[in-house]
């Protein structure tokens, strides 16, 4: 299956919307979908350290892998 991506889980622990997320990060809302919905090829690192400073968690927070 590969690399799951669990952003529902932390937004939902932090109370924060996806449009504030992609607004904080400054990526759009249509880029964040696609990451949440496990439909991204790739992440860029500086995007997921934004993020994971926005969500203060760590990338093993958000990010899994599945065989």
């Amino acid at each position: 299956m590969g690399i799951i991506v669990n952003l529902d889980v932390m937004l939902a622990k932090r109370k924060m919307s996806s449009q504030e997320l992609a607004e904080k990060v400054g990526i759009t809302p249509t880029n964040l979908s696609i990451l949440k919905t496990n439909k991204a090829k790739a992440i860029r690192f500086s995007t997921l350290e934004k993020i994971c400073e926005i969500l203060e968690c760590k990338p093993g927070d958000i990010l899994d892998y599945i065989e």
